[in-house]
């Protein structure tokens, strides 16, 4: 039943938000996601604002998941998978800090979750070079524009 869900926020930025929304969007036990901007200076910025460099905020994806179907840290595990997270200031050929490798944190919990994942993964000895993963608390999340939504869904593209 809808009513007994118990939903939480997460919100991860890993290069360009079209395929990490699309990768979270069918992943199991989450219900809704947006792409948007946040961990910048600049009130409601616009794609153009962010993609010249100064405002701070990230490409990124909020992330809206069932408690009862999904943890956090299996969300944050998945994040890891879905990027390289020890490049800094890029993913692919998107470059800038826009592109940087992001877990924006909501509560002390969530924080201590990504900083265990990450810590984990720095000792595992999975990558070559240190994670460079900002781990920072949520600030305020600006929806992106329409049609930056479900991108990949709607125009069938595999990569940004």
């Amino acid at each position: 039943m809808e009513n007994n869900k118990k939903l939480d926020i997460a919100t991860f930025a890993a290069g360009c938000f079209w395929g990490v929304e699309e990768n979270f969007r069918t992943f199991m036990g989450v219900v809704e996601t947006q792409a948007g901007y946040t961990g910048g200076s600049l009130e409601n910025p616009t794609y153009d604002d962010v993609a010249r460099g100064d405002t701070g905020h990230a490409e990124s994806v909020e992330v809206k998941f069932d408690l009862q179907k999904v943890s956090y840290e299996e969300l944050v595990r998945f994040f890891f998978m879905l990027h390289d997270p020890t490049q800094v200031g890029r993913q692919g050929p998107d470059f800038g800090k826009e592109y940087r490798s992001a877990i924006f944190f909501h509560n002390k919990e969530q924080e201590g979750i990504a900083k265990k994942v990450k810590e984990e993964l720095e000792k595992s000895g999975k990558y070559n070079r240190p994670i460079t993963t900002e781990i920072a608390p949520a600030g305020k999340f600006w929806r992106a524009e329409e049609y930056h939504q479900k991108f990949i869904l709607k125009t069938g593209r595999k990569v940004c």
